[in-house]
């Protein structure tokens, strides 16, 4: 489905709806794991991360082609007292429910309909439901990263906001308590625990076959085998990437795009880079792709917007005039780097709606590549009030945030020619060169 205000503001650009999960692998800007990953996926990656910040690695130009969250609602709090890393932090006001992020356009692809809210559904339970306790474990990102943990946050104060639930959540210090963390909750008996991130994977099976009373949600986690108490949201991040992709293709001046990434290690930035690189090549035949993903593994791979800032000056010191900026923190340098440019080149968020998150970047942004974790984390909350949770994998919502103040910077017929492509994507028509199977290398097309 595509939606826009009108043909001269577009609004969120939506592609799949919530749906158990036939076959994917996911997650996202995990921060800090020991020196093995999680085995939570289908194929065996790569472990090794070096402990210390690497330097800026040289982009790579893609040779040939290959195949967002939700704006922040309210900014969480950090942890205040002690447990394993973090204490458990009772919730500061929750986020307030939104309407939907726009209506379609008149001349809306086939399939085109209104777009769910990016942030948090206006969903309250049924009266007299039970009141859930439900606790969020971040990883090393930290909760108000203004990316992946801040909007799975949104998702759980969503459903203290509609639900009536009591919420808390556990800021991860080392990557060593990830299952000391999640006890913590699962021993004062809550009813929901949520685990953000890649890396939570391995404890978070773990701990939800230990105690099967309890529900849990594993954000970017996805579940090789069905266990009825356990959930993985996880997303389609070439779909996304994708369309990032092309919008960069159909508006570069310079025929020169970069992309900066976190580590491959895990599936979806693999996923995300690989549906750049296509989706660019699809809309420009030539265009170079500069691309670059911090070999720091997951131990660095998220939080070094040094990196970042580094490597996307390299890349525009290179030409690229527009930079699409996937790795948490090391993404968000990344795009503060280009901010620095003054707006000779423009970029493209990731996960979450950036002109919305990471404030000092707006002037920049034409774009984020969205995964709609807040709605997603709640929507399966809500199936545990309402009894219809059942264990697997859901794909959540992706698709591209608003142009915002960069409108102008895309001419109507990109406008134009962005919904035939979102319609095809989401219609099968058009596939993003994902082979469906992680490889943990970068992308190089």
């Amino acid at each position: 489905m595509v939606s826009s205000a009108n043909s001269a503001t577009p609004g969120f650009l939506l592609l799949a709806a919530c749906q158990p999960a036939q076959q994917a692998a996911p997650t996202s800007p995990p921060a800090a794991a020991p020196t093995t990953a999680p085995a939570a996926y289908p194929t065996t990656v790569a472990t090794t991360a070096p402990t210390t910040a690497p330097a800026a690695a040289k982009p790579t130009t893609a040779a040939t082609t290959a195949p967002t969250t939700a704006p922040a609602a309210a900014k969480p709090t950090t942890a205040a007292t002690t447990a394993p890393t973090t204490a458990a932090t009772t919730a500061p006001a929750a986020a307030k429910p939104t309407t939907a992020a726009t209506t379609a356009p008149a001349a809306a692809a086939p399939g085109a309909a209104s777009a769910p809210t990016a942030g948090c559904p206006n969903q309250p339970g049924a009266a007299g439901a039970k009141k859930l306790r439900v606790g969020l474990v971040t990883d090393v990102g930290k909760i108000n990263d203004k990316s992946f943990n801040q909007s799975a946050w949104e998702g759980v104060q969503c459903a203290q906001t509609n639900l009536g639930a009591d919420v808390k959540f556990i800021e991860t210090t080392d990557p060593k308590d990830y299952g000391k963390n999640i006890d913590q909750f699962a021993q004062d008996n809550y009813d929901v625990i949520v685990t953000v991130g890649f890396a939570l994977g391995d404890d978070t099976i773990s701990e939800a076959k230990k105690y099967s009373s309890i529900k849990f949600i594993g954000v970017d986690q996805f579940q090789p085998d069905t266990i009825n108490n356990l959930d993985g949201l996880i997303f389609d991040e070439d779909k996304a990437g994708y369309l990032a992709g092309y919008l960069a293709g159909s508006i570069t001046k310079s025929g020169t795009i970069g992309q900066v990434l976190g580590t491959p290690i895990v599936p979806p930035v693999e996923k995300y880079g690989v549906g750049y690189i296509n989706g660019a090549k699809a809309a420009k035949s030539g265009v170079s792709v500069l691309s670059a993903c911090h070999p720091g593994g997951l131990a660095k791979g998220f939080t070094d917007p040094e990196w970042g800032k580094d490597t996307v000056n390299q890349e525009m010191n290179q030409n690229a005039d527009i930079v699409f900026a996937a790795g948490g923190q090391t993404g968000n340098g990344g795009l503060l780097a280009v901010v620095d440019k003054g707006g000779a080149v423009l970029g493209i968020g990731v996960d979450t709606d950036q002109y919305d998150s990471l404030p000092e970047a707006k002037s920049i942004l034409v774009s984020s590549a969205m995964k709609l974790i807040t709605p997603g984390v709640f929507n399966i909350i809500k199936g545990v009030q309402d009894g219809s949770f059942k264990g697997g994998n859901v794909v959540g919502d992706v698709g591209l945030a608003p142009y915002h103040d960069l409108d102008s910077k895309v001419p109507a017929d990109v406008k134009s020619k962005m919904t035939q492509v979102i319609s095809d994507v989401v219609g099968g028509k058009t596939k993003t060169g994902w082979s469906g199977t992680p490889t943990s290398n970068c992308p190089q097309g």
